[in-house]
């Protein structure tokens, strides 16, 4: 009888929930001990009552927190358009306005209903300016990966502003030529041509959106951005009186003169252009994003160097020697295919040669098998594929002329006559350098070499012996040889190599 009755209990307190529950839960019984009774999100919305089916709520959540809970998401779009038309649509002409990045919103089926904080919710939203404006996103990309990424107000202003960065390293008739498909003029003369021009990395545009402050909004920020990236340090030299574009470029990290023009596009419209004491000249060279690739034909004047033949004569004193003809330096038009990434030689490839003018050879009779230390008077060249990256005076105080190998960097020093080393020593100005006396009243110095000559004093050389490795030791931006001629003895009797010694073309 008892389980009887327990049964019968159970079945009208059933009864008694089915039908009285939706009461209690409309607000009509007791209140409802939920968590959410207690408030929710940011503004602590309670629940006023329950609906009889479940209904759509929306939730709004910053940075994973939730705002708040909307009653009414057309006011979402409407304060969008509002925040539009106030603030960024005359910046931003055919644009909109969407929420933060940080910014979802989630759609939800619920019984309760909230209290409306519809407006503290939209007041949070422009206090915190939680918005993003309507952009183009360019995206440098490399083996389908995105290494960088710029939003930009106009994809017509990147692209001036690229062209603008490209014609950086080549000449704008010739880019015009190029794209259109067509070739430059075929080179007549010493010099170069470009030939070929492309971008390394992989460039895309797609319409995204960012907060205004993210966005590059003229030429000259997208300009900025192309030269040096995020990167916004930068060093500057102030000139000093006598300076020259040139020499302020060989004395910052070896700098070519155009290079320095480059980066001084406001002050240096010229490379030969004087220069104004005090001026402060950017000397931080780009680190872009992006790699402009030109290829250039270079025809070049290079000096074929005649060979010095020995003959004995027993009619010759021991330790004498006779000029029987004296050498002369021939020369040839070799063409190269160069490659230059955003302004800078990566390399030089010989593509063809015509022999002009053979050399003469130098003949001379001796005495004695033994090789003569006494020069010739005539001078070569310190290094092969001579380039002078600085020359005499190109800054105050310069007394001597600086050559780099064109297509090797870190080659090789030769001896620029016949000689006896007279000095192999480190300096902290000059670094390693040698001292060549001619046994003709003259002596060569050669600077900043890589490492001391191997060659000890009193070592014989001929004319082109390699006597060490160029280098930037002592105070030196770049790698190349120190080069000048003076009087044996008195080192202050300084001559200028290209002035009456090597024919500097």
């Amino acid at each position: 009888m008892k389980k009887l009755l327990t049964l019968i209990g159970c079945f009208l307190l059933a009864v008694l929930i089915v039908f009285f529950m939706p009461s209690l839960q409309n607000g009509k019984g007791i209140e409802i001990d939920t968590e959410a009774s207690q408030g929710v999100g940011m503004f602590h919305q309670k629940i006023t009552g329950t609906t009889e089916s479940p209904d759509k709520i929306f939730k709004l959540y910053h940075n994973g927190e939730l705002v708040g809970i909307l009653k009414d998401r057309k006011k979402l779009n409407e304060l969008l358009k509002e925040v539009y038309e106030e603030n960024y649509s005359e910046e931003f002409p055919d644009s909109s306005v969407r929420l933060d990045k940080d910014i979802y919103t989630t759609e939800e089926q619920s019984r309760f209903t909230y209290t409306d904080a519809d407006d503290e919710i939209m007041g949070y939203l422009k206090d915190n300016d939680l918005f993003t404006i309507e952009c183009t996103a360019v995206s440098f990309s490399e083996n389908d990966a995105v290494y960088a990424e710029i939003y930009v107000k106009d994809p017509e202003m990147y692209e001036k502003a690229m062209n603008e960065y490209i014609t950086y390293f080549i000449d704008p008739e010739a880019l015009v030529t190029i794209t259109s498909g067509k070739q430059t003029p075929q080179l007549t003369t010493y010099g170069t041509r470009d030939v070929g021009i492309s971008i390394s990395e992989s460039i895309s545009e797609k319409k995204s959106f960012a907060k205004p402050s993210e966005i590059k909004k003229t030429e000259e920020e997208i300009l900025e951005f192309l030269k040096y990236g995020e990167k916004t340090e930068k060093e500057y030299y102030t000139v000093k009186e006598y300076d020259t574009v040139a020499g302020v470029g060989a004395k910052n990290y070896g700098l070519s003169a155009t290079q320095v023009m480059n980066l001084n596009r406001d002050k240096i419209t010229d490379v030969d252009q004087i220069l104004k004491a005090g001026d402060k000249l950017c000397i931080t060279y780009f680190e872009s994003p992006v790699n402009i690739v030109v290829t250039k034909q270079a025809l070049r004047k290079e000096p074929l160097y005649p060979d010095t033949i020995y003959v004995e004569d027993p009619e010759l004193l021991k330790g004498t020697t006779e000029l029987r003809q004296a050498g002369e330096d021939g020369y040839r038009n070799a063409l190269y295919q160069e490659k230059w990434i955003n302004g800078v030689l990566i390399n030089g490839v010989l593509e063809s040669s015509v022999d002009v003018k053979q050399p003469t050879n130098e003949i001379i009779a001796l005495g004695t098998k033994e090789l003569p230390n006494v020069g010739t008077g005539i001078f070569r060249f310190p290094v092969d594929n001579a380039i002078i990256s600085c020359g005499w005076g190109c800054y105050y105080g310069h007394r001597g002329v600086d050559f780099q190998n064109l297509y090797n960097k870190w080659d090789y020093v030769h001896a620029a006559d016949r000689g006896v080393i007279s000095k192999v020593a480190y300096h902290y100005i000059n670094g390693n350098y040698v001292l060549i006396n001619h046994n003709n009243g003259l002596s060569s110095y050669y600077g900043h070499m890589r490492e001391l000559s191997p060659l000890p004093v009193g070592t014989i050389v001929d004319k082109g012996d390699i006597i060490g490795r160029i280098g930037m030791t002592g105070y030196a931006t770049g790698p190349h040889v120190h080069f000048f001629i003076f009087d044996t003895g008195n080192m202050n009797s300084r001559y200028n190599p290209c002035a009456g010694f090597l024919p500097c073309y």
